[in-house]
């Protein structure tokens, strides 16, 4: 679930909060670390939930309606397509993600119902919602893509959803669309005989990107004050304390991609660091970074310092 750039952005908030420390503690900030990249997984399940919940509550409305004592021929004969949805159905029975969400103890949708309820209103008023209802072709085909349009169009951009997420847990924000996306694609490969495992994904790829995202933490912080040195000797002409914290911070990363991480592309971590620049630091951060960054590389080029290994890792 976790790509290299959102490592990158969670290496990026544990070095900015050691920046900032009274006493800095690196060991605190991995700690840290991996408690944020433990809550994104956290939010994929409270996502996840929050279909099964929306589910439940559809059960449960069906059922009060056809408790009424003045019930309709449409209360007491109604139409099941929502309620039996094979993906929602899989969901709610999915005894791996039930033991998921019981070990993180999450309980969001049970103390918190009325945004789900929210979600569900929005959803039965939509035309999306009637003409599913009323689609002539029925199977897990069509039931999956409906799953996916209301997850996309009703719960990803839903503002009050938004809000509670950011007041629940801040490190959410930033963890919010690539959780939506995985869900999105996950939800796109389940099949009628798909194991319970499939809708759950690993947080790391592989044990390579997670010990890329120690590393570095680790290596940036160790050579912070190397990596200070180089900033200082090629911004002679900017104002030291008036450098954006972050920008430095990012600088420093991408230096420790440059000479410590051999097997990453020059290219590719310039592209990273700028694109990471300018969604989270100030309008001109990726001008100034890009220029530190490009009189860097031609420097450490002419000392013989780029030491990258594999076809191509100059450029």
């Amino acid at each position: 679930m976790l790509n290299r750039r959102h490592i990158r952005i969670k290496v990026m908030q544990a070095l900015y909060a050691l920046s900032q420390a009274e006493q800095p503690d690196l060991q605190k900030e991995e700690k840290f670390l991996n408690a944020s990249t433990a809550q994104m997984y956290d939010l994929y399940l409270v996502l996840v939930d929050l279909l099964t919940e929306i589910h439940a509550h559809a059960k449960d409305m069906l059922e009060r309606s056809q408790q009424k004592i003045l019930a309709t021929e449409e209360d007491r004969n109604p139409n099941l397509r929502f309620v039996n949805n094979e993906v929602l159905v899989r969901l709610a029975e999915n005894e791996t993600l039930a033991k998921s969400l019981k070990k993180a103890k999450l309980k969001n949708w049970r103390l918190d119902n009325e945004y789900v309820v929210l979600i569900y209103d929005e959803v039965v008023k939509s035309d999306l919602y009637e003409q599913y209802m009323m689609q002539a072709e029925t199977g897990f085909k069509e039931d999956r893509q409906f799953v996916i349009d209301m997850f996309t169009e009703f719960v990803a951009p839903n503002d009050k959803l938004y809000d509670y997420l950011e007041d629940y847990r801040i490190t959410w924000l930033d963890d919010l669309p690539v959780v939506n996306t995985t869900l999105v694609k996950r939800l796109g490969k389940l099949k009628p005989n798909s194991p319970e495992s499939t809708i759950l994904p690993k947080l790391y790829k592989d044990d390579e990107d997670q010990e890329f995202a120690r590393d570095l933490l680790r290596r940036t912080a160790h050579n912070d004050a190397e990596f200070e040195s180089e900033i200082l000797g090629n911004t002679p002409n900017w104002d030291q304390d008036r450098i954006a914290v972050l920008d430095k911070i990012l600088i420093k990363m991408a230096l420790c991609e440059f000479l410590r991480f051999p097997s990453i592309p020059v290219k590719v971590t310039i592209n990273e660091y700028l694109e990471l620049s300018k969604e989270y630091s100030t309008p001109k951060s990726s001008i100034f970074v890009n220029g530190v960054l490009d009189r860097l590389v031609k420097k450490y080029k002419k000392e013989g310092r780029l030491n990258k290994a594999g076809r191509g890792l100059m450029e």
